[in-house]
């Protein structure tokens, strides 16, 4: 299992002398997409092989970049650079032959 970290460095000038009036603003920096961390509850796995069925299927899923499973708990963490809908991890996870029992609220 592996984790990610995502660090972002925001542009910074130590002098400048653009006021940004005209629009130009030298110091702006494009805005980097976010990332989202989901947990959902998964019931059904036991194994090893269950880890990594549920943990293929999930990063088919447009976005998703990072996958943990927690065997003992059930509890699924789901690292992805959009919001993803309930059904769609729903769908990923039956097709993967287990049962999303809900998103865990943080």
């Amino acid at each position: 299992m592996s984790e990610t970290t995502v660090t972002v460095e925001s542009a910074a000038t130590e002098t400048s002398s653009c006021c940004g009036s005209c629009g130009t603003d030298a110091g702006a920096a494009p805005a980097a997409e976010s990332a989202r961390t989901s947990v959902f509850q998964v019931k059904g796995m036991t194994c090893g092989h269950c880890v990594t069925s549920v943990t293929a299927e999930l990063k088919k899923l447009d976005g998703v970049e990072d996958v943990a499973v927690d065997l003992a708990t059930g509890k699924v963490t789901v690292g992805s650079t959009r919001p993803l809908a309930d059904s769609e991890v729903a769908a990923a996870i039956d097709e993967a032959g287990y049962d999303l029992v809900g998103r865990v609220e943080g």
